[in-house]
């Protein structure tokens, strides 16, 4: 140590940064508007309060009055029954608009088209007036005169009756529009994902399509309803007594018309307010796996301020034992696939040949894949490795002709020389034994992870919840995953989400299992983990196909490779053989490209 060293002036002390004070940054344009704000509203209320033309003891002497009350009871209920009944119209419409019958869609367009042109108050008189079209209304069999009942269509046609039907008409219509764009608005993966894993038509539209497309629907679909309890006042050319008519009677004979508006006003704010708590409610219920953070419970803030609950949940107990890391987990439970999973199956490709349009992907496809083994599908983008894919689980339907797993034909029945397509149901119940992992993961986002992997056992296998549950359990620990089981897939990585995936399509226990470029949508990092349980099911015995780009995975793992290129096989070997010595030029020049 130098002189100069010793005698340096030593370096001043750092002030301590964690007893400042933090000053936020003023707003004055903010300031300035909330003034103004503030003045306008104090203005209004000034005016609202000071001006005895409003008549605000006359608004206080009818506000809780018996018939105002009656009215407004009347008018709940019209509301209510007119949301129901209209909003199940409204669903039945709109999954006829998006069925596959030119028929029920055609029918359900001109419903749609009829009732939202006329006027509200058009159709309540016509309804009211129906007895002048037809005397009576009666239940028979069609054009032989037999009846199994008949009523007088005037004593039927009461005009409570007219405003419910006119009601739920006229938002069936609109609410059918409103549910078809929620509908639309579910990504097509979700639909391939649910039919894949076999799930029935009908439970797949209540548990997968509606409840995603309830997001899209719920905004809108309250506007409706808000505009449906104000729409009762329409009802008033039936002379039926509900809140607006009320006050229309008692106006008429006092003469206090703003008073008794105001009443009427004031009883729609109350009404609209609560709709609106129940709207935000209902939303919060659906952002469920949308969000990562749900918005507060309205309900539970007002009731923390009063000190009635609190918003921090409970700390941990210290008891607790923690629990051990996934991956120690996961060695824990033990990592051989083969006593939890079937035999593979065979899958034989004949003549297989598939279009879209003028367009030909897929051109006289013949493979024989044994059960058992690993096939990796390569080529370039556009050869239709994909559609090759899908067409075993037949997610694709062929044009000319078929695959087979174990002899058994997916997705037809042979009669003679002709293949006829089976319905829908048997579709689903074989293609459970074709199980299936796509590159966008496409796990159900409304469902927890557990909830995505029980979902298909237990609709479409039968199995009971707690033993669909603890297969699940068993499934995320061999991921590597058991932490994650109350988890929603937004709240997972791209790894975490593709390996839960994979569980999913194992919990149905099938003979043939397909990936469709596993890793394409992860980040390089990611990769790996997913690799690394594909290579463990490579040694179960479960039959696996494989489209990838992953040239050194297909190496690794893979018995045979197929080529393919615009349509066709190319070349099929075993890895060595493709991989380093093809004997078709183009998969030499594909594999130099891409190794």
């Amino acid at each position: 140590m130098s002189a100069t060293d010793l005698h340096a002036p030593a370096a001043p002390p750092r002030p301590d940064l964690g007893s400042l004070r933090v000053i936020p940054i003023r707003h004055r344009a903010r300031a300035i508007g909330t003034a103004v704000a503030a003045v306008l509203l104090a203005g209004i209320l000034y005016s609202l309060l000071a001006n005895p033309r409003w008549g605000w003891p006359i608004f206080a002497q009818w506000f809780l009055s018996e018939p105002v009350l009656v009215g407004l009871g009347r008018t709940l209920l019209l509301t209510a029954l007119g949301a129901f009944f209209g909003f199940t119209l409204g669903t039945v419409l709109a999954l006829a608009r998006v069925s596959s019958s030119p028929l029920l869609a055609g029918l359900a367009w001109g419903f749609i088209w009829l009732f939202r042109s006329i006027p509200l108050i058009v159709l309540l008189l016509i309804l009211n007036n129906l007895g002048y079209l037809y005397a009576t209304v009666s239940l028979g069999v069609p054009f032989t005169g037999f009846t199994f009942f008949s009523y007088n269509t005037t004593q039927l046609m009461t005009p409570f009756l007219a405003a419910v039907l006119g009601l739920t008409l006229n938002l069936g219509a609109f609410s059918a529009e409103v549910i078809r764009g929620g509908i639309l608005s579910v990504d097509q993966g979700q639909h391939e994902a649910a039919a894949a894993l076999g799930l029935p038509k009908g439970h797949q539209a209540r548990r997968i399509v509606l409840p995603q497309a309830m997001r899209s629907i719920v905004p809108t679909a309250f506007n409706e309803i808000i505009g449906l309890a104000k729409g009762t006042s329409m009802v008033y050319v039936l002379a039926l007594p509900e809140l607006f008519y009320t006050v229309q009677i008692i106006y008429r004979r006092n003469l206090e018309v703003i008073p008794l508006l105001m009443v009427a006003t004031v009883w729609y704010l109350i009404i609209l307010s609560v709709l609106s708590v129940i709207q935000y409610h209902i939303e919060r219920h659906y952002a469920r796996g949308a969000l990562r953070t749900l918005p507060p419970n309205a309900f539970r803030v007002i009731f923390a301020r009063l000190g009635l609950v609190s918003l921090t949940p409970p700390p941990k107990s210290a008891d607790a034992a923690p629990l051990p890391s996934p991956i120690l987990r996961a060695q824990q439970h033990g990592s051989d696939w083969a006593g939890s999973l079937p035999q593979g199956g065979t899958v034989e490709i004949r003549g297989v040949t598939k279009s879209y349009g003028d367009l030909t992907v897929l051109k006289d496809i013949d493979l024989v894949i044994p059960a058992g083994s690993v096939t990796a599908i390569i080529g370039p983008s556009g050869s239709g490795k994909s559609t090759l894919l899908r067409s075993i689980n037949h997610l694709e339907r062929v044009d000319r002709g078929y695959i087979a797993i174990d002899g058994e034909l997916i997705g037809y029945r042979r009669d003679g020389d002709a293949l006829h397509e089976l319905p829908e149901k048997d579709i689903l119940t074989r293609r459970a034994d074709v199980g299936m992992v796509f590159q966008n993961f496409n796990l159900f986002p409304h469902l927890t992870v557990l909830d995505n992997i029980t979902e298909a056992p237990i609709s479409v296998r039968g199995l009971p919840r707690a033993e669909a549950e603890q297969l699940a359990l068993d499934l995320l620990a061999r991921v590597g995953l058991s932490d994650k089981a109350g988890a929603y897939p937004r709240q997972l990585s791209g790894g975490q989400q593709q390996r839960v995936a994979i569980a999913r399509t194992l919990a149905l226990k099938p003979k043939v299992l397909l990936f469709d470029e596993p890793t394409s949508a992860l980040d390089p990092e990611l990769v790996g983990e997913v690799l690394d349980v594909i290579k463990e099911l490579a040694s179960s015995g479960i039959t696996l196909i494989i489209v990838t780009h992953e040239i050194g995975f297909a190496r690794e793992v893979a018995d045979r490779i197929v080529f393919m290129e615009q349509g066709r096989v190319v070349e099929t070997g075993s890895p060595a053989q493709v991989l380093n010595d093809p004997q078709n030029r183009r998969t030499a020049d594909f594999i130099a490209k891409v190794l």
